[in-house]
C-alpha cells in the first residue's frame, strides 16, 4: 500500500485549511502524497478575515498570542517585526499583516517538505461532495465541472455569512442596506446615519472604518437585543491566575446556575489575587469543551437563551484604542447604542424608517436612517446556509446540523457526523463550526490546535 498515491483534498484556503496543509507538509504521510488545497479567491492564507482591504481592520487579539504554530508561540511576533521593528507582544496589528504571515507559513512548509508530498492550489469552488461507499474514496465536484477523486476530505470553509434579518426581506437589493459588510468596502459621509444591528465585533470593526475621517464621520447608531458593548483587552499574563480556590467548584458544576456561580467566584479570585475577571475568563475558556460536552442539552438551549450573551461579551474583546474610539463618539453625541428589538424596515425616499422596540418596554420607536448594515457576525446555521455545498451535504446526508444552530456534528479528529450518527473516516471538518460539540472554537489558539491534530491524524496510514 506504501507505493500508492493517496490524494487528500483541503476545502478552503483560510486560516484552518492553510494551517492543515502546513501541518501535512512538515509532517507527511509516509507514502506518495497528492496534497490539493481547494480555494475560491485569488489568494490562499487570507480568507475573509484576513484580506487586504482598502481600510486596515486590527486584529483583536495581540501579537504574541498569534502564533499559527504552538511549537513556535512567537512566530507571528517575529515575522510581524521584520516588517514593524517597533511591533511589540502587546501590539493589536493590522488583519492583512496576518494573512501575509499565513502565506508565509504555507510558503515554508512547501518549501522544506519532503520529496514524498507535493501541494498542488486549485482555484475554484467545490460545489458537492460524493460517497459512493462509506469506506471508498470521495468526490469532489466543482462549480465548473471539473472532478476529484480523494482519499480524504477536509472541509475548511471559514465563517458563513451573517444571518439574514427577517425583518430586512423588504430591503434586498436596497443600496441602503448592507446584508454582509465583508462583501464591499464601506464608505460613510458625515451627512448620512448609519444603524448597525449588532453591537459586537464586527460593529466595533465598521465603527472603526466609519471613524477613521472625522471629516466623514456619520452619526452612528448600534442596536442588539441587549445594547451590550464588548470591554477592553488588557496585557496577558498567563501565570497570574491559577483558579485554584475555585477551580474545583467549576469543575464540579452539575447545573447551569452552578456553573455561573463558579464562573463570578473564580473572577472575584482573580481580581482578589491582584488580577482581573479577565483572566478568570481565560481560565474558563480552556475549561469550556470538556463543561459543553458533558453538558446536558437542557442545560445547553438555557445557557444559549439566558447567558450566551454575557459570556460573549465578556469573552470577546475590543483593542483599547478601538474602544476608546467608541466612547469617544458616544461622550461626543455622535454615536448612540440602544437595547431591543427590530420590528420592521420600510424604504422612504431612499431611507430606511426603523421601527423598533427598546428592551423591557411596551412602545415601539421609530428611527431614520441612509443607511442599515447588518454586524450580527457569522451565522453557524448550516440549514439556513444558501451556499451550494452546505445545501449538497444536507441533502445527501453527509452531515448534520447542531439543533442549536452552532455549526455542524463532528466526532473524534473533527470526524463529519453523517444522517446516520456515523463519524465518516474519510470525511473532517476543521473551523469555527466546531464549536457546536467544542463551544469555544473560533479563535486562534483552539483552531490551531486542531488544525495540528487533525494534520497528526491524517499523516497516519488508515484503512
Amino acid at each position: 500500500m506504501a507505493g500508492l498515491l493517496r490524494t487528500i483534498a483541503i476545502v478552503g484556503g483560510g486560516f484552518s485549511g492553510t494551517l492543515v496543509a502546513a501541518n501535512l507538509l512538515r509532517r507527511p504521510p509516509r507514502g506518495p502524497t497528492r496534497l490539493v488545497l481547494i480555494e475560491r479567491s485569488e489568494t490562499v492564507g487570507r480568507g475573509v478575515a484576513y484580506a487586504e482591504r482598502r481600510f486596515p481592520y486590527l486584529l483583536n487579539v495581540p501579537a504574541s498570542r498569534m502564533s499559527a504554530n504552538s511549537l513556535a508561540p512567537k512566530e507571528f511576533l517575529h515575522f510581524a517585526q521584520e516588517r514593524i521593528p517597533k511591533a511589540t507582544g502587546e501590539d493589536f496589528l493590522p488583519r492583512a499583516l496576518y494573512g501575509e504571515y499565513l502565506q508565509q507559513v504555507l510558503l515554508a512548509a512547501e518549501l522544506s517538505a519532503p520529496s514524498n508530498i507535493r501541494l498542488e492550489i486549485w482555484r475554484g469552488e467545490v460545489s458537492g461532495v460524493r460517497r459512493l461507499e462509506r469506506h471508498l474514496p470521495l468526490q469532489l465536484e466543482l462549480a465548473d465541472g471539473r472532478k476529484l477523486t480523494a482519499d480524504d476530505v477536509v472541509l475548511a470553509l471559514g465563517n458563513p455569512k451573517p444571518a439574514s434579518l427577517p425583518a430586512a426581506k423588504t430591503l434586498i437589493g436596497n443600496p441602503a442596506y448592507v446584508a454582509d459588510p465583508w462583501s464591499q468596502d464601506l464608505k460613510f459621509a458625515r451627512h448620512q446615519s448609519v444603524l448597525l444591528i449588532g453591537t459586537g465585533l464586527t460593529m466595533a470593526d465598521i465603527v472603526n472604518v466609519a471613524s477613521a475621517d472625522r471629516h466623514t464621520t456619520p452619526r452612528i447608531h448600534a442596536l442588539s437585543r441587549h445594547g451590550l458593548l464588548p470591554p477592553r483587552q488588557t496585557p496577558f499574563r498567563p501565570e497570574a491566575f491559577k483558579g485554584d480556590g475555585n477551580a474545583l467548584l467549576l469543575a464540579a458544576s452539575r447545573s447551569l446556575r452552578g456553573l455561573a456561580s463558579a464562573v463570578r467566584l473564580l473572577a472575584a479570585e482573580a481580581e482578589r489575587c491582584g488580577g482581573d475577571w479577565r483572566e478568570a475568563v481565560t481560565f474558563v475558556r480552556h475549561m469550556a469543551p470538556t463543561i459543553w460536552q458533558r453538558m446536558p442539552e437542557r442545560d445547553r438551549e438555557r445557557f444559549m437563551r439566558h447567558l450566551r450573551a454575557q459570556w460573549e461579551v465578556h469573552r470577546h474583546r475590543l483593542p483599547p484604542d478601538v474602544l476608546q474610539r467608541i466612547e469617544t463618539l458616544r461622550n461626543g453625541g455622535q454615536m448612540q447604542i440602544h437595547a431591543g428589538r427590530i420590528q420592521r424596515f420600510e424604504a422612504r425616499a431612499g431611507r430606511i424608517e426603523v421601527t423598533w422596540r427598546p428592551r423591557h418596554a411596551a412602545q415601539s420607536e421609530t428611527l431614520t436612517v441612509d443607511q442599515v448594515v447588518n454586524c450580527t457576525g457569522p451565522d453557524y446555521a448550516i440549514e439556513r446556509s444558501n451556499d451550494p455545498l452546505w445545501r449538497n451535504l444536507l441533502e445527501r446526508g453527509l452531515c448534520v446540523p447542531d439543533p442549536l444552530g452552532l455549526g455542524l456534528r463532528t466526532g473524534p479528529k473533527g470526524a463529519v457526523m453523517d444522517a446516520d450518527g456515523w463519524p465518516g473516516p474519510h470525511l473532517f471538518y476543521v473551523g469555527p463550526m466546531l464549536r457546536a460539540d467544542h463551544w469555544e472554537a473560533t479563535a486562534v489558539g483552539e483552531l490551531r490546535g486542531h488544525a495540528e491534530q487533525l494534520a497528526a491524524l491524517l499523516a497516519t496510514e488508515r484503512g
